[in-house]
């Protein structure tokens, strides 16, 4: 996550905008984050679509990771 100034985001905007559908950026003032810009969720989701087949499929189901992600819960606790 990139993380810039108010003023800078102000001062080069058309710049930021190109970035930002490359990775969020974090405003802050005064060293304070004020603002978190993303791309909107659909964008996420349609790029998640794109990886489909690109990765191959191993087996490893939603299933799966339920179970494993149950496991490790059970053994913080």
């Amino acid at each position: 996550m990139l993380q810039i100034t108010a003023t800078e985001f102000k001062k080069n905007l058309g710049k930021y905008l190109a970035i930002i559908n490359k990775e969020d950026i974090l405003i802050t003032r005064n060293g304070i984050p004020v603002a978190q810009i993303t791309i909107p969720k659909d964008d996420k989701v349609s790029l998640v679509n794109q990886l489909i087949g690109i990765i191959p499929d191993d087996g490893y189901t939603i299933e799966d990771a339920r179970r494993e992600r149950l496991m490790k819960n059970e053994d913080n606790h």
